[in-house]
């Protein structure tokens, strides 16, 4: 059976993303459109508009145009937003890059994705140095001035038009974002213009964001979710944004407080902290209408005691990086649904599989949830065989979780197929960890599962067989010298032997089914 979404038929503009995020700029030229939550200072959309025209006008000075990949290596800031959006115009690509990672994983990316131009911070560009030293840049900007580098600011003060680039929506990437999939190691995931454009407006349709909104951009714009949110969905509808460069929850209630936040896109952390943090109370949080929970998990208990205490709606939406939205909670659901990530959003059709057939199940049957919509991405960068793993030949998207849908349509994701560790939001893949581990002389084998925390959702724990001395503590710095901190593994286990098919597969789901009985002892 196949489930489809219960609101009106979607339209998608055609219009490139930089063109639909700013359709609105002239019209309310005069008001905020980003604004620094630490420093105060804004663009207002007529501002945005003019700066992105001017950048792409500089980036085209410099010799960069259609096709040319840029990655951005910097926490959110509203010089973020310009670059990605005069990137897109001139039909760059851009990729975007956690600033925790390590020199060996700016590298790694940069490689793959073929960036011609690092975008980055002083702050981080000797982070980099190592990096780009095995690269073949031509050019390192930065938002500020470094020695060595081009003052992004700089490229503003060319005069003149940008070239008019032709775009096939449809098929010209504007982002490739980082993902692992249903397993293994990281993939670039190619978003093409049309793909964000119809993210933007399904999350608008199904959250009811609009121009009287004013949204809290503390999302990482390196994830799919915060890039959509703040530079997509609010920007075209006209919303203003108050942006995060780091996280702090203390920061995160003063803002919401002070720029009388309506809507609020989270990680279920957030939500966590503000149904049980004492410090709540010393904020008025009265403005917020409305909290959609992504990315992760939400338990409908922390859902149910966040809505209470603040007195607003708090709603789940669904999706992947390689296809995002696919559902969300509508803004008048129907009673009892907390627990639940919601309906189809516009344009999207869901069906439940079962996990050893493929056969479709019906309602009330669990399986594999599999969606498509016109949202979903263009394929794995350079990457055929693991595009075709995911996406079958007619477009379903196969997600690796397992799900249920009810009577009225709204679906509940009951677990995961895959092995993909969901740490505050983030993924980690616990095959990379893995290889890291084995490179250590003294283990002999190892394998990493999600382990439950309350506060980050799942953290990864390693299960080591050695082969030499070595203790937990210094094989956990070990891997931690070599990921981004978000990655690190917070537990660890000795073990007598790992668990394996006879194909050689480790089998994770019996060292999770384990440690769920208590049959393991955290160390």
């Amino acid at each position: 059976m196949i489930f489809r979404s219960p609101f009106p038929s979607l339209d998608i503009p055609n219009l490139s993303v930089t063109a639909f995020a700013l359709r609105h700029a002239q019209r309310l030229a005069d008001k905020p459109a980003l604004i620094d939550g630490a420093t105060g200072d804004a663009l207002t959309f007529g501002e945005l508009a003019a700066a992105v025209h001017r950048t792409a006008v500089g980036l085209t000075a410099h010799g960069f145009g259609k096709g040319d990949v840029f990655a951005i290596l910097a926490p959110n800031s509203i010089e973020f937003g310009v670059a990605f959006h005069a990137i897109a115009s001139i039909g760059g690509i851009t990729a975007p890059l956690n600033p925790q990672s390590t020199p060996d994983e700016v590298s790694n990316r940069i490689h793959e994705t073929g960036a011609v131009c690092l975008v980055t911070t002083p702050e981080l560009l000797e982070a980099c140095r190592h990096a780009v030293e095995r690269c073949r840049l031509r050019e390192i900007v930065v938002f500020g001035d470094a020695a060595g580098a081009t003052s992004f600011a700089g490229l503003s003060l060319n005069d003149g038009s940008p070239p008019d680039v032709a775009l096939d929506l449809a098929e010209d990437v504007a982002v490739v974002l980082c993902s692992s999939g249903t397993t293994g190691l990281p993939k670039g995931v190619q978003l093409t213009h049309r793909n964000l454009v119809a993210s933007a407006r399904q999350l608008a349709i199904a959250c009811d964001v609009g121009e009287g909104d004013t949204l809290p951009g503390q999302l990482p714009f390196f994830h799919c979710f915060g890039l959509i949110v703040a530079l997509s969905l609010g920007l075209s509808q006209g919303a203003t944004s108050v942006l995060m460069s780091r996280f702090d929850f203390d920061r995160f209630l003063e803002l919401i407080q002070n720029h009388q936040i309506s809507r609020a896109f989270v990680v279920p952390p957030i939500v966590l902290a503000l149904a049980k943090q004492p410090i709540v109370g010393e904020y008025d949080l009265s403005s917020l209408v409305m909290m959609l929970s992504g990315a992760a998990p939400l338990g409908s208990d922390v859902a149910g005691a966040c809505a209470e205490r603040l007195g607003c709606r708090v709603k789940q939406g669904y999706g992947l990086t390689e296809i995002i939205p696919t559902h969300a909670v509508p803004e008048r659901s129907k009673p009892g649904k907390l627990g639940t990530v919601g309906v189809c959003v516009p344009g999207v059709e869901c069906k439940i599989i079962d996990i050893e057939s493929g056969d479709e199940l019906d309602v009330g049957e669990t399986g594999e949830i599999c969606v498509r919509g016109p949202q979903q991405m263009k394929g794995y960068l350079n990457r055929p065989e693991a595009t075709a793993a995911m996406i079958d030949a007619e477009g379903w998207i196969h997600t690796g979780d397992v799900g249920v849908v009810d009577n009225d349509g709204y679906l509940t994701v009951v677990d995961r197929l895959k092995e993909l560790i969901k740490y505050k939001g983030y993924q980690v893949a616990p095959a990379e960890l893995e290889a890291i581990l084995l490179a250590h002389p003294a283990v002999a084998d190892a394998a990493v599962i999600p382990s439950p925390d309350d506060e980050a959702g799942e953290v990864p724990k390693a299960f080591v067989v050695l082969r030499g001395e070595a203790t937990g503590d210094e094989l956990m710095a070990f891997v931690a010298d070599r990921v981004a901190a978000y990655k690190r593994v917070r537990r660890l286990e000795f073990v007598h032997a790992i668990p394996k098919s006879p194909t050689g597969k480790i089998l994770r789901r019996v060292l999770v089914e384990r440690e769920r009985s208590g049959a393991i002892t955290v160390v």
